[in-house]
């Protein structure tokens, strides 16, 4: 790698650094107001951003152009500048080790919401708000945060980042340039969070608890204040207002920009966000079924907390008001199903998304017709426009990388000597970025149980399935060095 190509990396993440440190200085506030002592979180942040102010400075005059190789590089760096960044905190006002500390950090900032804590409502206040803000700062992607300041000094090299960083099949802009693009997501992404926080307050919550949920749901991360999730509250009301914003969360965020941008719900009316609701009311409406019939509970009862737990799962939120893998096995099923699904592509939802088993299926549909007639020309079509062989052959090609991941993670796990279930759906529940899965993860349990080496990999295998496979496992590639 040459010298000019470090400098394009390390003035971007030193930017980033410098952006992360400002936003810590909002949780050392949180603990002066709760009385807590965070002196020593002020010096950290204060280090931490004099380290990144310096390289910054350093690298003044470099002019940056940013190529997708570099972009890509940054973004794997960036992820773990995070994890450290988010770790120390934790170490210095919770007294966990490195590994459990680095753990829950990814956690944080992937949106998995996966914890080792055995008792949340423990911890200082200003830690529990800093885990629900490395949700609200990855939920959206603090790359993206990045892009809209990195462009104001080098707009070519931004649009690289927003490629590695963004999920979904293609990449969309609404505006001419990213920058716009980027800073109007994050606008409508902080008047949700406002919203909901609202609504909460409303609904009963006090406004820690409102704010820190808040970030939680609109990042779809997971994190809770209680040992108990929403369950604590006992609330139908702060349920219902919480699956509304899951999946509002689950839904591409350009179609809601595009409302609040030319006044078009077009953006709702595509393929993507039709099949998710649908997909969303069927498995709720089964769920439900099975919980009225197969368990007697009440209708109202039923709908509230099954189209909660559907929500949570399938936009891979991952917050509980029961204890659903106590429901049974149809329950479970119907529930390890919606883990699968995921939400749409640029949401803050994680997942396979809807979009690519649309795309999957179309193309199988298509390649039976070819089958039964040869000479037939025809093609895959999403919103009435043709896929290109490109997307169909990268779409295929994550599905297969989404399988192999889980599959090594499961295998490993299983091999550690764990049951089935908890391998399965703990590789599941972290590739996926869902959090809780069954057996030992459940929505009731925690991963506090798992060696060092287990909190390392399943940390990396958060970070693979955040950032969708190809941005992480292309640095495995001898192409991807070559001439670099």
């Amino acid at each position: 790698m040459d010298t000019y190509a470090l400098k394009n990396i390390f003035k971007f993440v030193s930017i980033i650094g410098m952006v992360l440190s400002l936003f810590w200085l909002s949780a050392i506030v949180v603990g002066w107001l709760y009385h807590e002592d965070m002196n020593p979180f002020l010096i950290f942040d204060v280090l931490f951003f004099g380290i990144n102010a310096v390289v910054y400075l350093l690298l003044r005059k470099h002019s940056v152009r940013l190529s997708i190789k570099e972009g890509i590089l940054s973004v794997n760096l960036i992820w773990v500048l995070l994890g450290i960044a988010g770790a120390v905190p934790l170490m210095l006002y919770t007294s966990v080790s490195f590994y459990d500390a680095f753990f829950e950090s990814i956690s944080g900032f992937t949106t998995t919401g996966a914890t080792i804590f055995t008792d949340i409502e423990s911890l200082p206040k200003s830690m529990l708000y800093l885990r629900s803000l490395m949700h609200w700062l990855g939920g959206m992607g603090i790359i993206v945060l990045g892009v809209g300041l990195f462009s104001l000094i080098n707009p070519s090299g931004s649009l690289a980042l927003f490629k590695a960083e963004s999920t979904g099949i293609k990449m969309e802009k609404v505006t001419p340039k990213i920058r716009d693009t980027a800073i109007r997501l994050w606008g409508i992404y902080v008047l949700f969070t406002v919203v909901d926080a609202i609504a909460l307050k409303l609904a009963g919550m006090n406004l820690f608890d409102a704010v820190n949920h808040a970030f939680s749901t609109i990042s779809t991360g997971g994190f809770s204040t209680k040992n108990a999730s929403l369950g604590y509250y006992d609330s139908s009301l702060i349920v219902w207002i919480t699956t509304v914003f899951m999946i509002l969360s689950g839904i591409n965020f350009l179609a809601h920009l595009k409302l609040f941008s030319t006044g078009s719900s077009d953006g709702y009316k595509r393929e993507e966000v039709v099949w998710y609701i649908a997909v969303f009311i069927g498995l709720s409406l089964v769920l439900s079924g099975v919980d009225e019939f197969v368990d007697n509970d009440n209708t109202f009862h039923a709908l509230t907390h099954s189209f909660f737990t559907i929500a949570s799962v399938m936009t891979t939120t991952g917050f509980a008001t029961l204890d659903y893998a106590q429901w049974g096995h149809i329950a479970i099923s119907v529930i390890f199903l919606a883990m699968l699904i995921g939400g749409n592509a640029g949401s803050t939802a994680g997942g396979v998304k809807v979009i690519r088993y649309i795309v999957l299926f179309k193309n199988l549909g298509t390649q039976m017709h070819k089958i039964l007639h040869p000479n037939a020309v025809v093609g895959v079509f999403i919103d009435r426009q043709r896929l290109s062989s490109q997307i169909i052959n990268a779409t295929t090609g994550f599905i297969f990388l989404f399988i192999i991941t889980n599959m090594i993670v499961t295998l490993y796990l299983f091999g550690r000597g764990f049951d089935a279930m908890t391998a399965v759906s703990t590789a599941l529940a972290t590739v996926g970025n869902i959090g809780p899965g069954f057996a030992l993860t459940g929505p009731a349990e925690n991963y506090a149980f798992f060696s060092n080496a287990d909190k390392m990999l399943l940390s990396f295998a958060m970070i693979v399935g955040r950032l969708e496979f190809y941005t992480v496992f292309l640095l495995f590639g001898r192409s991807f060095w070559k001439k670099f």
